[in-house]
């Protein structure tokens, strides 16, 4: 937490952030016009602070580097503070993603849309096992059972309490403990319906006594509902996976 802190502290690092979140995905060479002052240096450091609080996410893409506002550590202020303290205020922060961002459409051929990191204190199996069993998911991803033999081209369901389908979809990719990738269609959410099927990416990262998560939702072929429903939802979805493993309870935000 120190360290976010310490990123927010400066007002040059904040009016990055202020610019990711009028227009994600944004090059070192556009970020530069944020603080036409300073060097092109001087910036670079201030998007390493940034990059080390875990506040940008960075993704590469042929010879272009791509900068992304990642909300999961401020997500997990709310949940540490706000959602025990002032319940009420905390109704106002659920949808970080959509508070905070107003991303504009981007080319899905080059840049992914919705990028999320975390560090989870850890061991990369014990992280499979949360984001592969049925009975670990269900206690983080809204109460939601993920059904699938995570075989490439299988299909994937998260399914309610009641047996209805809320997310459909097919594996794309699995690398143990290393990556996984399917297709997603939400199915339940009025105006998702016509939306075409989308694609969600976790990579893991072995720290050694930790790992990092990354998710990648891509592959939107317009700014869909599913598109703004899911940047609010992520956050939440990563924090109660964060806080599951670290101390062996589900998440639970004051209403």
């Amino acid at each position: 937490m120190e360290t976010i802190f310490k990123a927010l502290s400066d007002k040059h690092r904040l009016q990055l952030l202020d610019a990711l979140k009028e227009e994600d995905g944004r090059t070192l060479g556009d970020l530069e016009t944020v603080l036409p002052h300073l060097t092109r240096f001087g910036v670079m450091k201030h998007l390493k602070v940034l990059e080390e609080a875990l506040l940008i996410q960075t993704r590469k893409v042929g010879r272009f580097k791509y900068h992304y506002l990642n909300t999961v550590p401020l997500q997990e202020i709310s949940d540490r503070w706000i959602s025990r303290f002032a319940a009420p205020i905390s109704e106002g922060m659920v949808d970080l993603k959509t508070k905070l961002e107003r991303v504009t459409i981007m080319d899905t051929q080059t840049k992914p849309r919705h990028v999320f990191t975390t560090i989870i204190q850890t061991s990369d199996k014990k992280l499979w096992s949360a984001l592969t069993e049925p009975s670990d998911v269900q206690k983080y991803f809204f109460g939601l059972n993920v059904k699938t033999d995570w075989k490439k081209g299988s299909e994937i369901f998260y399914i309610k309490e009641n047996g209805d389908h809320e997310i459909t979809g097919k594996v794309l990719e699995v690398v143990p403990l290393k990556k996984l990738a399917h297709t997603f269609k939400g199915i339940c959410t009025p105006g998702q319906e016509d939306d075409a099927p989308s694609r969600v990416t976790y990579e893991i990262e072995d720290l050694g006594n930790a790992c990092k998560l990354t998710l990648v939702h891509d592959e939107f072929d317009r700014e869909t509902e599913t598109y703004k429903n899911t940047g609010g939802g992520w956050p939440l979805v990563l924090s109660g996976l964060k806080t599951l493993l670290e101390t062996g309870k589900p998440l639970e935000i004051a209403s």
